[in-house]
């Protein structure tokens, strides 16, 4: 599944202009320590977050990651979103929980990470 189709799927808005709309997702997380998603993350993960700051998108970058997305409403940063349009990494915005948000992605048949 590509990111836009999330998007839509979420009823999700992309908040980083020329973000790579296209990426292929691999497989959905969610979590907020980011030692831990530093240990679990994958290549084209879906990352859902509450985690705002700038090493949000360091990691997800890091991670080769296919978005990072922003649950609950919450609001990236400036320095976060102008250093994810830097490296063009999609930073989506729900109003969804995380919860649901991975409810949402096993529905739609985007697999857990595989150790």
């Amino acid at each position: 599944m590509k990111v836009s189709e999330l998007m839509t799927l979420l009823d999700a808005k992309c908040v980083t202009e020329g973000a790579n709309l296209d990426a292929e997702i691999s497989c959905g997380y969610s979590c907020d320590l980011l030692s831990w998603v530093l240990a679990h993350g994958k290549q084209g993960m879906a990352w859902c977050t509450v985690q705002t700051h700038v090493n949000v998108i360091a990691v997800s970058v890091l991670m080769e990651m296919a978005c990072v997305i922003l649950v609950e409403g919450v609001e990236a940063e400036e320095a976060s979103l102008n250093k994810a349009i830097e490296e063009g990494m999609p930073v989506l915005s729900t109003t969804k929980t995380a919860y649901e948000v991975c409810g949402i992605m096993n529905k739609a048949g985007i697999a857990v990470p595989v150790e």
